[in-house]
């Protein structure tokens, strides 16, 4: 009787909810030639394709379709027989702060596990810039803050991990003579870092479009009004990114922090922060 490897099964859903091989990889703490293993093996336990080309990109074929509901089940049911074993019982409430790209690119996966684990934590979310995350004056809204830093060897705010800023949209838009920007805000470190870039190169630009929501700079990006700077983790799958081009320079590293900022409930927050931190790094 042969028995499916949950390690495959995780890789498979996580490749799939992260589009793609190398963000699955960078995810899990595994190579690329790694996880295509872990893949493969999958398939032929199962006899049969996962994946079909589309473009450049892997996408899931009709059995991969099939088995990713199944999958997550059987990784659900994984877990909860560990956390009823093994995980002591764990209360409270945590408010945590997270910047837009990561709430929509990133931790939905990680927060409903956590919730499947620990179903006595109840989970506060909410969006915000990272500069108004690491605020003082705003520490108090918080339990628990993910945020992008600069400062990639803070005290105070210590980097758990780096990640690569990338230019992400129809990277072409960025031969014609004036760069078409779309961003968040003032105060957004995605923002301040594209412009200085741009004018370090002595390039010109222009802000065709703000927006602080995650979900209408994509839809500027898509309808080609320009582009846009972001963390190369949170980068939707159908997009294009690069970390630099002959017509866009790089922008090097971002560093990824995790704050604790309130006392209460101190038991779920660290659990939380440890969870965040083993799927993240």
């Amino acid at each position: 009787m042969k028995n499916l490897s949950n390690d495959g099964l995780r890789t498979f859903v996580t490749v799939v909810e992260l589009g793609g091989f190398a963000k699955a990889g960078e995810l899990l703490g595994l190579s690329q030639p790694a996880v295509s293993l872990q893949i493969k093996r999958l398939e032929e336990m199962l006899g049969c394709r996962l994946f079909k080309k589309q473009g450049q990109r892997q996408v899931i074929n009709q059995y991969g379709e099939l088995l990713l509901p199944l999958a997550k089940q059987m990784l659900q049911q994984n877990d909860a027989i560990l956390q009823q074993f093994t995980s002591e019982s764990v209360t409270g409430k945590v408010r945590l702060g997270i910047p837009s790209e990561f709430a929509a690119r990133i931790l939905p996966s990680i927060i409903g596990d956590f919730v499947s684990l620990y179903p006595d934590v109840a989970l506060e979310v909410k969006s915000r810039l990272s500069k108004h995350l690491l605020s003082v004056s705003r520490q108090d809204q918080f339990d628990l803050v993910l945020a992008l830093n600069e400062e990639l060897n803070s005290d105070q705010f210590p980097v758990f991990m780096q990640d690569q800023l990338v230019w992400v949209g129809n990277l072409n838009l960025a031969k014609n003579d004036v760069v078409t920007l779309v961003t968040a805000p003032e105060g957004c470190i995605y923002r301040r870092r594209a412009i200085e870039a741009l004018q370090q190169a002595g390039l010109k630009y222009r802000i065709v479009y703000s927006n602080a929501d995650l979900t209408g700079l994509i839809a500027a990006i898509k309808e080609d009004l320009g582009v846009t700077v972001l963390a190369k983790s949170t980068v939707p799958s159908d997009l294009n990114y690069q970390s630099h081009t002959p017509n866009l320079p790089e922008l090097g590293q971002i560093g990824i922090c995790l704050v604790k900022n309130s006392p209460e409930s101190v038991h779920a927050v660290d659990k939380l922060a440890e969870f965040i931190e083993l799927r993240l790094g």
